[in-house]
C-alpha cells in the first residue's frame, strides 16, 4: 500500500510543484496522467524516494519515507520499490541474468538466482537469460525490466511511461503483464502516462494539471 498526503516540491525558488494526494492499495493500479512539463516524472522519483519533496509525507505500509534519513532511505528503496523506468538502464556487460542477480544483491547482499529464474519464466524470456541486454528487443528488454523491479518483492511497483517506446501489440502485452503480477506478488501499482492506448483501461486515475 502506498499513499501520500500534502507533498510540494521545487527545483527552484520561483516554482513549486504542488503534487496531488494519492492512494492505492496492495494488488491495485492507479495511473497518474497529465501533458509534458506538468510534473508527472518528477512525482515518480519523488514516490521512489530519489528527489525529497520539500513537504509533506509518503507513507508506504505505514512507514513514512520522506521522514528516513538518506542512508535508511535508501535500504528501505531496494527492499521496498521497484522501478520501471520509460527506457531501461542495464549493465551492458553483465548477461540479462546476472543484471537480475544484481539487483537483489545490491539490495540483500545476496544473489537470488532462483527468484531470477521464476520471473524470466514468468514473463515468458527464460531462453533469454544469459545474453545481453542489447541483444534483446525493447519488448524484450521491458520485461526484464519489469523481472528486475520484482526481484526483492516490493511492496510498491513504480512505472514511468513503460509503453511509449512499444508498438500496440507490445503495449498492451506489458500493460496486462504490470497489473497480473502486481496483483500476484501483492504490489501497489502506480503508472505514470501520457499514451493514449491505456488511459482508459483504468478507472482509478489522477490528471495533473
Amino acid at each position: 500500500m502506498i499513499s501520500t498526503s500534502g507533498i510540494t516540491f521545487s527545483y527552484s525558488k520561483d516554482q513549486l510543484f504542488h503534487m496531488p494526494d494519492l492512494y492505492c492499495e496492495a494488488g491495485s493500479t492507479i495511473l497518474i496522467t497529465g501533458d509534458s512539463g506538468k510534473g508527472k516524472t518528477t512525482y515518480l522519483h519523488i514516490l521512489a524516494g530519489i528527489l525529497k519533496p520539500k513537504t509533506g509525507e509518503i507513507l508506504i505500509d505505514k512507514v513514512n519515507m520522506v521522514a528516513l534519513s538518506e542512508s535508511k532511505g535508501d535500504k528501505f528503496r531496494g527492499k521496498n520499490i521497484g522501478l520501471v523506468l520509460q527506457k531501461s538502464h542495464f549493465v551492458t556487460s553483465l548477461t540479462v541474468l546476472e543484471n537480475l542477480e544484481m539487483a537483489s544483491w545490491l539490495a540483500t547482499g545476496k544473489k537470488n538466482a532462483t527468484r531470477a529464474k521464476e520471473l524470466l519464466a514468468k514473463l515468458d524470456i527464460a531462453n533469454q537469460a544469459n545474453k545481453l541486454p542489447n541483444q534483446l528487443s525493447i519488448g524484450q528488454q521491458q520485461r526484464v525490466s519489469i523481472a528486475r523491479a520484482l526481484m526483492n518483492g516490493p511492496k510498491v511497483l513504480l512505472a514511468d511511461e513503460p509503453t511509449s517506446s512499444l508498438d500496440d501489440k507490445n503495449a498492451e502485452k506489458v500493460i496486462q503483464l504490470l497489473t497480473d503480477l502486481s496483483k500476484e506478488y501483492k504490489a501497489a501499482l502506480v503508472i505514470v502516462t501520457h499514451d493514449a492506448r491505456i488511459k482508459e483501461k483504468f478507472t482509478n486515475k489522477i490528471t495533473m494539471v
